[in-house]
């Protein structure tokens, strides 16, 4: 397992940056203390993914901020990135680790306690279970709330897994103790980092955050 750090994890998604320039997003929100960010875009053609993935990955590297790449391991691999998430519709783990090798960091979304169960733990180095809250950023046809998000990470540890388990969906400044005090490792944030007019100051305050409930 590679250690990652997801306890703010920007999701950053050209669809939710009111239009704002990635690099610049991915830059402030570095300055932010964001501690790792994953790029996902469903808009963008292939050879624009990779460039704006080099783009941000350079922006990030100063910071050593880790760039995860959404679902495109090509995209991935073409652009020296991190690591890869996948959902569970996308290219299955195993696959993934086999094309990005042992040092990738490679994330799972889990949507119910199934997923949890046949999570391979031994191919990941963390998984964000959700969502947890209802997202514009996402269709989710149900929401797991806090109670769900404790289920599947009971059995996690009853699976003896050692690997970060974090949050997703819907957290923003107002809920994001709630799901720290529950005992997620993280959480996978969008909106409220990068939909905010100030993404730096955004950032900045759900870093106190993070930093008063994991200390």
């Amino acid at each position: 397992m590679n250690p990652c750090d997801i306890s703010l994890y920007g999701i950053l998604d050209p669809a939710r940056t009111q239009g704002r320039d990635l690099v610049e997003m991915a830059r402030c929100a570095a300055e932010g203390g964001v501690t790792l960010v994953q790029y996902r875009d469903k808009l963008s053609n292939t050879r624009q993914l990779i460039e704006n993935a080099r783009a941000i990955k350079t922006v990030l590297a100063p910071y050593g901020i880790p760039l995860l790449i959404n679902d495109r391991v090509d995209v991935a691999l073409a652009a020296a990135a991190d690591g890869v998430h996948v959902g569970q519709s996308d290219m299955h783990p195993a696959d993934v680790r086999s094309l990005m090798g042992e040092k990738a960091i490679v994330g799972l979304t889990i949507k119910n306690e199934q997923h949890a169960t046949d999570a391979p733990l031994e191919l990941l180095d963390y998984v964000c279970a959700g969502g947890i809250y209802t997202t514009l950023s996402k269709n989710n046809p149900s929401n797991i709330g806090i109670e769900g998000w404790k289920t599947i990470c009971e059995i996690f540890k009853q699976r003896g897994a050692k690997l970060p388990v974090g949050a997703i969906a819907g957290i923003d400044e107002t809920n994001l103790g709630d799901v720290l005090s529950a005992g997620a490792d993280g959480a996978a944030i969008i909106s409220a980092i990068f939909m905010a007019d100030d993404v730096t100051a955004a950032t900045q305050r759900l870093k106190s955050i993070v930093q008063e409930y994991l200390k």
